[in-house]
């Protein structure tokens, strides 16, 4: 008796089939597993995919105007169809229902900081708005599915989970927030203070035929000096700070060779040499005698350089001097406005109030000639700049002693030869102090050069704001914008 049980306790046979009992449902289990995880991964990869469409095609919208949010609308409704194959439902395509779409103002700083559908992050700041003017991403959020409608997101497991207290159904929300980048390109590396009170009054101002005047005036204090309305600095090309030689080049070219993001520019650190240089080329001055890197071939005069000055030649080369004692009477720049805010006026600042001795200017440099066509395409209280066209657009007009194309170099450019494109930065709320600051821009603005830059130290210049990049400007500046959605989240 003993011995058979001492037989049966050694007896090995069978024992891979229990072996085989034991781990088959395990083995099932994790193949189920396995083939659940690679059905949710490529649910989640078709949803993930459908909302990055989704979001970019109504971001694409978000340029600003007032109807941003309904063309953004459009887009996300219309424009594209996307389906999933592994929900619940089988090949389900992605519909509006399936979906929250949300508009943002702007979006956490660290990806770690969780945003829900309705735009609210983990930190309780709400970034959502209604607002077309100041929404700048669209934030796409794939929508529960309920326990009795399968949505796109839904998603029934082979894996039976209810065995071990589990559920037998997952569902997906994936998100994608993209966001709109307004950027300007072959832009001059500059900034300014917004010379006004908010954009709002910098936008009516420019909204006239009458331009006033801006006097801008390089901040000279360093790095802690305080910019305050009218000053100027340079910005920080996307390739990295450029030397002072390199700005003033960028500032005659006809194409700077960089592009700044409405989202946020980085200024340069450090003093710079007045780009007095840059500038005159507009006005067929060169230094060094047309020798050097600011040449007329790469740096071209404007059709009409017209400054109030006397052109000399001597001895091959040709240039231009101030009109001396008895020839004052017969030159004449386009004047500044006759009152700049201070002194008599009401105010101190920068800032011209529009009024300027057009009648006297245009006595000295044309003579008894009509100016009834100007007046009619310009208006009662013209600007600088539309005269400056007028005179490029009539070259029969009756011209005094100076010219109105350049006499030392005729390799001219278009009218926009004596526009500088520059950011425009609410300096006060900013807390502007000097270099290396990422700051946001409240808009791009075009400055019609009036007259040339004086030599150092005095680097201020004066001019005309033109036009400005947001919803209410002339669309002179869309040639320079670059305008894309990207994905952020």
């Amino acid at each position: 008796m003993l011995g058979t049980i001492r037989e049966f306790w050694n007896d090995q046979r069978g024992i891979a089939m229990i072996l085989v009992s034991i781990m088959l449902p395990v083995l099932v289990g994790f193949a189920l597993l396995a083939i659940d995880m690679s059905r949710a991964n490529g649910l989640h990869a078709d949803l993930q995919k459908g909302v990055d469409a989704l979001a970019l095609a109504a971001a694409a919208e978000l340029d600003g105007n007032t109807d941003a949010i309904i063309r953004a609308n459009r887009a996300f409704t219309t424009l594209l169809a996307n389906e999933t194959l592994f929900s619940t439902a089988g090949e389900h395509p992605i519909a509006t229902a399936d979906v929250t779409i949300a508009y943002l103002t702007g979006i956490p700083a660290s990806d770690d900081i969780k945003l829900t559908a309705a735009g609210v992050d983990s930190n309780g700041v709400n970034w959502a708005s209604t607002d077309p003017k100041l929404v700048k991403f669209a934030e796409v959020t794939v929508n529960a599915s309920s326990t009795t409608a399968d949505g796109a997101g839904a998603f029934a497991t082979i894996f039976p989970a209810s065995f071990i207290g589990g559920g037998d159904r997952m569902d997906l929300r994936p998100q994608a927030v993209a966001g709109f980048t307004n950027a300007l390109c072959q832009f001059t590396p500059m900034f300014i203070c917004n010379p006004y009170a908010s954009l709002g009054a910098l936008q009516t101002a420019v909204s006239g035929t009458s331009k006033p005047m801006i006097w801008l005036k390089e901040q000279t204090g360093g790095n802690n000096a305080q910019y305050g309305p009218g000053n100027y600095g340079f910005l920080s090309s996307p390739e990295g700070d450029k030397s002072a030689q390199k700005l003033t080049e960028m500032f005659a070219v006809t194409n700077p060779p960089a592009c700044y993001s409405q989202s946020g520019v980085k200024t340069r650190p450090g003093n710079v040499t007045p780009v007095n240089d840059g500038i005159n080329t507009r006005f067929d001055i060169y230094p060094n005698g047309n020798s050097g890197k600011l040449v007329p071939s790469s740096a071209p005069p404007a059709p009409n350089v017209r400054k109030g000055m006397v052109v000399k030649k001597t001895g091959g080369s040709c240039s231009y001097d101030l009109p001396g004692s008895g020839q004052t009477n017969n030159y004449k720049a386009l004047p500044r406005d006759n009152c700049f805010y201070s002194g008599t006026c009401t105010q101190a600042g920068v800032l011209g109030n529009g009024a300027w001795d057009f009648a006297g200017y245009w006595s000295v440099n044309h003579g008894n000639a009509s100016t009834s066509g100007v007046l009619t395409a310009c208006g009662a209280s013209p600007s600088r700049y539309c005269v400056y066209k007028y005179e490029i657009n009539n070259p029969t007009l009756k011209s005094g002693q100076e010219k109105t194309p350049p006499q030392c170099n005729t390799t001219t450019q278009l009218a926009d030869r004596r526009l500088v494109y520059v950011a425009i930065i609410d300096c006060a709320a900013n807390n502007v102090q000097g270099g290396g600051q990422t700051l946001p821009v409240q808009a791009f603005a075009s400055v019609f050069v009036t007259e040339t830059a004086g030599g150092p130290p005095n680097a201020d210049i004066y001019g005309e704001i033109q036009d400005i990049s947001t919803s209410v400007g002339q669309g002179t500046l869309k040639k320079l914008q670059r305008n894309e959605a990207q994905l952020y989240r």
